[in-house]
């Protein structure tokens, strides 16, 4: 059995991105307490960033990595109403889990992968967004599971969001 970390991104009280009448952090909450579910039900050990439906600073976030053999943090993109698919930013090292883990939200969401087969390289990142995201530099992924403010990848992902937690668990936990 292995240990991972599950965290949800803007928390402490942070909403995210609020398109589409969601907010960001709610939705990538519950996403997360599933994920949580279903990884504890298959026997391996989680560290979470708060209690069911509770949200952590990203401080408390990135305190869950070290040690474990494999952390998340879930989010979801906005940008441009017709920006579609799914990437996950993260270090070199973990290119190969990165483009594994897209490419299994994007099947469940029928959704693009964006960039390299999902990999979002932490450099380019940093490149063009102009910082360093803490929680890939402590060596943890950052999964933007979809565009929210893409109303179709909403939709879809409302529909679905427990399909995406089995492709999420399936693709890290394998």
């Amino acid at each position: 059995m292995k240990t991972f970390a599950v965290t949800a991104g803007h928390g402490a009280g942070h909403p995210g991105n609020t398109w589409g009448g969601y907010s960001e952090a709610l939705l990538m909450t519950e996403l997360r307490d599933i994920v949580v579910d279903k990884l504890t039900q298959a026997g391996h050990t989680v560290r979470v960033d708060g209690a069911r439906k509770e949200n952590m600073s990203l401080k408390e976030a990135v305190r869950l990595i070290q040690g474990t053999d494999l952390a998340i943090e879930l989010h979801t993109n906005a940008h441009k109403p017709d920006s579609a698919g799914v990437e996950v930013i993260a270090q070199l090292s973990h290119k190969a889990q990165a483009q594994k883990l897209a490419k299994a939200i994007a099947r469940v969401l029928e959704i693009p992968v964006r960039r390299d087969g999902g990999f979002f390289r932490l450099e380019t990142f940093i490149e063009q967004q102009g910082y360093t995201p803490a929680f890939v530099r402590h060596g943890g992924l950052i999964v933007e599971v979809f565009f929210q403010s893409n109303q179709e990848e909403l939709a879809k992902y409302l529909a679905r969001k427990w399909l995406v937690a089995s492709a999420i668990v399936g693709a890290i936990a394998s």
